[in-house]
């Protein structure tokens, strides 16, 4: 099957697969699987809780061209500052390359925007990468505006739209959070996704980076297109 010629000029995919370990009731030998098709496949990283963390590290080996982010305060945020903290400062000890943060949204939409930028700017401080979690499902716009500016500021390298809970990430959402970034930062885009269309739709909508746990699958269809 031939790839349409609207499709010929994307990016190649793997590279912006960030294959979700965070299935809690993930067995070993599905987690080393996963592990090595991601280092096999050349995705760009992989994304664990911190329960997982230490037994992927082992299985990728060190510093390689497959990044490892730990989860922090994943799923919903709802932890005290010092905890996430803590949680950071844990996961920089044991090896995360990077840093996938879910903030504080409760200070956000009760109005204590600096609480909000100040817990993110303080785990920006420990100097990994740090993704900055965003539920657009469930933020207005103007909620989803102010908390793009605000990790921007606090230092986030990539905002993420989506928490893997609630509806599939969207094309159109992956644009109107590229308005409020304009370019500052990368959009990874996270949730539902489970098919290869549906991934070149959100990358041609200006993804950089896709979060999920279905990366081979979308690499086998990639291949059979083409």
């Amino acid at each position: 099957m031939t790839m349409s010629p609207r499709r010929q000029d994307l990016p190649d995919l793997p590279p912006l697969i960030h294959q979700a370990l965070l299935n809690p009731l993930l067995q070993e030998e599905e987690l080393h699987n996963l592990c090595d098709a991601s280092r096999q496949l050349g995705f760009g990283g992989v994304c664990v809780s911190l329960s997982h963390l230490e037994a992927v590290r082992q299985r990728l080996g060190g510093t390689g061209p497959v990044k490892l982010a730990a989860t922090v305060g994943f799923p919903f945020g709802a932890l005290p500052a010092e905890l996430k903290q803590a949680e950071a400062e844990w996961a920089a000890a044991h090896g995360a390359d990077a840093l996938d943060v879910t903030p504080d949204w409760s200070a956000l939409v009760n109005g204590r925007a600096n609480a909000f930028a100040e817990e993110l700017a303080a785990i920006a401080a420990l100097d990994l990468p740090m993704t900055v979690v965003l539920d657009v499902n469930q933020l207005q716009d103007e909620q989803l505006a102010l908390a793009a500016e605000a990790a921007m500021d606090a230092g986030a390298a990539a905002l993420q739209a989506g928490n893997g809970f609630g509806p599939a990430v969207t094309p159109e959402q992956i644009k109107t959070l590229g308005q409020h970034t304009r370019g500052r930062c990368a959009i990874k885009a996270a949730g539902g996704i489970r098919a290869l269309e549906q991934a070149l739709d959100l990358v041609e909508a200006g993804a950089r980076g896709l979060g999920t746990g279905h990366g081979p699958s979308l690499v086998q269809a990639l291949r059979q297109e083409r």
